[in-house]
C-alpha cells in the first residue's frame, strides 16, 4: 500500500506532524511519502491514496490545485470538499444552515460602525491579506478593503471578539466524524495588522467544553460527509457562546504533536481510507 502526502513546494518534506504520520503508517506496513502537489514527475496513479495536507501556496493558485484535485481518482479530503472549503463563502451556507457563524458582511459598500473588525478575502491562508482595523483607522482599513475588491476578490468584513484576546480560539480535530483532540491557538492579529506567516500565534493542547463539541458537531451535521479529517475553529461570541471562526477541510494543520496518539489514528483511518478502495 503507497500513500501519497499531498504537500508544496515550499514545503517538501511535509510540515512537522509528518514525520510522526509516515512512522504511524510505516508501523502500519504502509509505504507513505511526502509529494508536493504540482510535482510533475509524480505519478499519482500509481498510490492508493492521495492525503491533501500542507498544500499551502492554493491560494494563490486556486484554479489550477483545483484542476489537479478533480483529476485525482483517490483523494481524502475528496475535490469536491477543496473545491467547496477553500473558498469561505461556505461559512454563508453553514449560517443559513442554523449554524451560529461569526457575523459577516461580505462585499461591503461602507466600512461597518464595529469598534473593532477584520477584513480579509474569502480565499486565503495563514492570515493572509487578513488585517484587524479600529474605527480611528477608517483610511487604512478603506484602502485594505477597495484593494480587495479591485484585486476582484471576494471580501469579508467581520467584528473582532474581544474574548479571542482571553480565551483563544479553540480548534477541534476531527478524524472520520469522530473527535480525536483539541488545540487552543493565541491570537494572531494585531490592530491594524496582519501576519505574513503560516500558523501564527502559540499553539497549546486544550480539553473542549461540552458547549463547543456540541457546536462542532452542529458544523460537520452540515458540511459535506465523509471527510477524513476536519478541524473546527471556534472563538466566543458576543454572548460567551462559541461561534464558528472556520472550517477546516482543505489543507488545516492538525497538531497532531499536542495530542498522544492522535497521528495514529489519522494512520488508522487512512489505512482504513486505502484497504476499501
Amino acid at each position: 500500500m503507497k500513500i501519497a502526502i499531498a504537500t508544496f513546494q515550499g514545503l517538501p518534506d511535509g510540515d512537522e506532524d509528518a514525520p510522526a504520520l509516515i512512522a504511524e503508517l510505516a508501523a502500519r506496513g504502509v509505504e507513505a511519502r511526502t509529494v508536493p502537489w504540482d510535482d510533475a514527475d509524480a505519478d499519482w496513479d500509481g498510490f492508493d491514496l492521495v492525503v491533501a495536507r500542507n498544500t499551502w501556496d492554493y491560494t494563490e493558485r486556486l484554479a489550477e490545485f483545483l484542476a489537479w484535485a478533480g483529476k485525482l481518482p483517490r483523494l481524502a479530503n475528496r475535490a469536491e470538499v477543496l473545491a467547496w472549503n477553500t473558498d469561505k463563502r461556505y461559512l454563508r451556507e453553514l449560517a443559513e444552515a442554523g449554524v451560529p457563524v461569526v457575523p459577516t458582511l461580505w462585499d461591503p459598500a461602507e466600512l461597518p460602525e464595529w469598534p473593532d473588525y477584520v477584513i480579509k478575502p474569502a480565499v486565503s491562508a495563514g492570515a493572509r491579506d487578513t488585517a484587524r482595523w479600529s474605527a480611528a483607522e477608517a483610511v487604512p482599513a478603506r484602502a485594505h478593503l477597495d484593494r480587495l475588491l479591485a484585486e476582484g476578490r471576494t471580501v469579508m468584513v467581520q467584528p473582532y471578539l474581544d474574548a479571542i484576546d482571553t480565551a483563544g480560539e479553540s480548534a477541534l480535530v476531527f478524524i472520520d466524524g469522530e473527535f480525536s483532540h483539541a488545540a487552543r491557538k493565541e491570537p494572531i492579529l494585531r490592530p491594524g495588522a496582519g501576519v505574513s506567516e503560516l500558523n501564527g500565534g502559540t499553539i497549546s493542547p486544550r480539553e473542549p467544553s461540552q458547549a463547543e463539541l456540541a457546536i462542532a458537531r452542529r458544523v460537520l451535521q452540515a458540511a459535506p460527509d465523509g471527510l477524513l479529517y476536519a478541524r473546527v475553529d471556534l472563538i466566543p461570541g458576543p454572548d460567551g457562546a462559541p461561534v464558528l471562526l472556520e472550517l477546516e477541510l482543505s489543507e488545516p494543520y492538525l497538531f497532531l504533536h499536542q495530542a498522544p496518539g492522535a497521528a495514529g489514528r489519522l494512520a488508522d483511518a487512512i489505512v482504513r481510507r486505502s484497504s476499501s478502495g
